[in-house]
């Protein structure tokens, strides 16, 4: 009969890869209610050593419910170590008042909630990361720029580029088919109290035409007037591109 989801059965989620800190004694569940879902949960102590060989998680749950402040000093810990993962702050009812924004946590439960309850928030959790990072990601004619690291891809192959070649990939990008001039170029990526000539704009589009590779005609010259990035569907780009990205 396969496949086909009965009338009125809940549709199922993805299962998570859930990481619970904890520290406290005498044994029990963090959060008792994660025991009754079928995420898969890992927990080790709430201590910086133990982050070094922490395992990955999609949703890291942090232990507040008796060291407020262990707690507190934890979350922003990891969050200097440059976290991806959502931070999910565990609570009694009584430490909810201790709680505020200067923790950098992303949610807070409290340790009775209910298995519908954890299981709604773990995917919410999950889907705001999903969302922001896809926010920061522009993706066009076999470019993929990620702003929040300053990075891109072509066709997934890292481009080993210069902050200021990143700048002008980024500008172009986010302007596509516009012409723009040397002097606007110069004026929009350098900054006005930048004294070099427009030749900087030249050199630093031939290094990066040259870092694009067979996708360094997305960086066109407009004769007399400047340069525009052109846009092209994934049929129009050359052969060899489309080959590396299909292996």
């Amino acid at each position: 009969m396969g496949g086909r989801r009965r009338a009125g059965a809940p549709e199922r989620h993805p299962l998570a890869q859930l990481l619970v800190l904890s520290s406290a004694q005498g044994g029990g569940a963090v959060l008792p209610s994660l025991e009754l879902l079928s995420h898969r949960v890992r927990q080790i102590p709430a201590e910086p050593a133990a982050l070094v060989n922490a395992p990955s998680a999609d949703v890291i749950f942090v232990d507040a419910r008796s060291d407020l402040v262990g707690a507190k000093s934890l979350c922003k810990i990891l969050n200097t170590t440059g976290l991806d993962a959502p931070l999910v702050l565990v609570v009694t009812e009584g430490g909810l008042t201790a709680v505020s924004t200067d923790w950098g946590v992303d949610d807070v439960i409290l340790a009775s909630a209910g298995p519908a309850e954890v299981d709604a928030r773990v995917r919410l959790a999950i889907g705001r990361v999903s969302q922001e990072q896809a926010s920061t990601r522009i993706q066009t004619s076999g470019i993929t720029i990620d702003e929040a690291s300053y990075s891109a891809k072509v066709h997934g192959k890292a481009l080993d580029l210069t902050y200021k070649e990143f700048q002008l990939l980024h500008f172009f990008a986010t302007h596509p088919s516009r012409v723009f001039t040397r002097e606007q170029l110069l004026s929009e990526v350098w900054g006005y109290d930048y004294f070099g000539g427009t030749r900087t704009v030249d050199v630093h589009v031939r290094r990066l035409r040259a870092k694009l590779g067979d996708l360094e005609q997305l960086i066109g010259t407009v004769r007399n007037v400047g340069y525009r990035f052109n846009v092209y569907e994934e049929d129009q780009l050359p052969s060899s591109s489309r080959e590396r990205s299909d292996a």
